[in-house]
């Protein structure tokens, strides 16, 4: 486009777009905390459950510090969490306690379980089933 027609000729457009893109974000007045994530970005802030890494992984239950979202062998059942429920800590306790090892690395087994515990909707993460079916997900590791 000419300059008559309300166009830059090439040496006013070189000077005016020939910037970095930091200049141009400034010269725009955009800042960066609205930052559009790449998916890789938000893969790695999010791991495969939905769980942001910036949640908060501590909190206190009955006057103790305890670990949020973290399954541990013992108590009342063969493991238990602590998860946020609102703005309350609540512990729940899953598995069977008749002293049977989980079976979880046999992909046959692994698949009845998941169908038969319908894992594909685990439900909310302060229910028995989530967690169920958390513990029984390929490669997960049991330890504790």
């Amino acid at each position: 486009m000419s300059k008559e027609k309300g166009g830059l000729d090439a040496e006013e457009f070189q000077r005016k777009y020939n910037k970095s893109k930091a200049e141009m974000r400034k010269d725009l007045g955009a800042s960066n905390e609205n930052k559009v994530k790449t998916f890789k970005e938000f893969a790695d802030d999010v791991n495969e459950w939905g769980v942001h890494a910036t949640e908060i992984t501590e909190a206190e239950y009955q006057g103790k510090k305890v670990k949020l979202n973290d399954p541990i062998r013992g108590g009342s059942k063969k493991f238990y969490v602590y998860v946020k429920d609102g703005d309350t800590v609540k512990k729940v306790s899953f598995g069977d306690t008749t002293g049977l090892s989980i079976k979880r690395d046999d992909p046959a087994r692994r698949r009845s379980f998941r169908a038969r515990h319908n894992c594909d909707n685990p439900g909310p993460k302060t229910k028995a089933r989530y967690w169920s079916c958390y513990q029984w997900r390929a490669g997960a590791k049991v330890n504790n």
